[in-house]
């Protein structure tokens, strides 16, 4: 096919890359030109076999092995911390798929805007950081971010041929995670493998382990807020066991509009593929003859404390958000790690936003300097 869509996407071979692949297989229309990844060298190596691209970033350590693997395919390899932009900056596209954890995807999301590519975004931590940077610069190209959370992507798809100024409230739903039901007196004793136990989505450790603080419900109501133009108070998150109901929204005449799907991430991310069309796909459909109930249900913020903080945070604005999602990275490593317990980290995090020194309207490197500060801070505090 003549003139296929040029597409980077990063984070190729997390669980969100791996499927967006899936979905890239069954679209014609698309050329990936660049993939990336942290450390899985083999997948990427096999990836970029199949798919043919440009150039490949490694942003994690490259071994002599790893690099003489990616070496016999003949392309662009960078390597380090910068290799995300490098990759951006470097090859011309008009797609970016952004599916990297963490704070890492800001910059590059800045960076493909600067040279007018839309965004499919997965990296929530982007909007989480810099929401209004990155917003005011999205308006600035007049580009598309289109979401590729389940949850945003519900909200983006109920607003479809609605009015903003319409909107009454946002509905974000939660699973809840694995500890939906479980007493905050126990949270001192839960495991690292309970936690990665998630009752209805596979996703990589990480956003496993924010599911279970139901930090990672927090961070989409930061990243609801941009995208939607909605105040927080305005946002409220619903728990909802099942995950059918991905996210509502209700207008101001009383009407409610939901999005519902089985948890399935291919779904949304095929929509920010090939919108503003949608395509025939042969993901799984609801068992309506199965499907016998769909319960919502408040979230406790006193037991679940990580949604509060993320909250307050946008509440706050400036540089406390950053700070927010600088800390619970740190401190979601060190329970993987073991080296804290699952209830200390709401606690690590609050006392990280509590010290660092805040900036009201913070720029670029206002927010990098406040990410690499509350990381020491948490660094000094084991």
């Amino acid at each position: 096919m003549a003139n296929k869509r040029k597409i980077i996407l990063l984070g190729s071979t997390g669980s969100i890359g791996v499927n967006a692949l899936n979905c890239i297989d069954h679209l014609a229309e698309y050329d990936v030109i660049g993939l990336s990844t942290h450390r899985n060298v083999a997948l990427v190596a096999q990836q970029a076999a199949r798919y043919s691209p440009r150039a490949v970033a490694v942003t994690g350590a490259l071994d002599d092995a790893g690099k003489r693997e990616l070496e016999k395919l003949k392309i662009e390899i960078f390597t380090g911390p910068s290799a995300l932009v490098e990759l951006i900056r470097r090859h011309d596209f008009d797609l970016l798929v952004n599916a990297v954890v963490g704070a890492a995807g800001f910059v590059p999301t800045l960076e493909a805007v600067e040279k007018n590519a839309d965004i499919a975004l997965a990296n929530k931590e982007a909007l989480v950081i810099g929401g209004q940077v990155v917003m005011d610069k999205v308006r600035e190209k007049g580009v598309q971010l289109l979401p590729i959370d389940s949850e945003h992507s519900a909200v983006f798809q109920c607003l479809m041929g609605e009015s903003y100024a319409d909107i009454e409230e946002i509905i974000l739903t939660a699973s809840g995670g694995p500890f939906r039901t479980l007493p905050a007196a126990e949270f001192s004793n839960i495991t690292v493998s309970q936690a990665l136990h998630h009752p209805n989505w596979t996703m990589g450790k990480k956003i496993t382990i924010d599911s279970a603080t139901m930090m990672n419900k927090g961070l989409e109501v930061i990243e609801a807020h941009w995208l939607f133009g909605i105040p927080v108070d305005r946002i409220r998150v619903v728990i909802h066991p099942q995950s059918i109901v991905h996210s509502m929204v209700s207008f101001v005449d009383g009407s409610i509009k939901a999005q519902l799907g089985v948890p399935d991430m291919r779904i949304p991310i095929q929509l920010a593929l090939t919108y503003p069309q949608r395509r025939r796909a042969d993901f799984p459909r609801i068992d309506w003859r199965t499907l016998k109930e769909l319960n919502f249900d408040t979230p406790d913020l006193a037991r679940f404390r990580c949604l509060a903080l993320a909250m307050d945070a946008i509440r706050a604005g400036g540089t406390a958000p950053a700070v927010l999602n600088a800390a619970n990275e740190c401190a979601v490593a060190d329970f993987l790690q073991q080296n804290i317990t699952f209830d200390e980290i709401p606690a690590v995090i609050e006392r990280a936003v509590e010290k660092h020194a805040f900036v009201s309207h913070p720029t670029v490197d206002d927010l990098l300097f406040a990410d690499s500060q509350a990381r020491e801070f948490v660094k000094r505090q084991r």
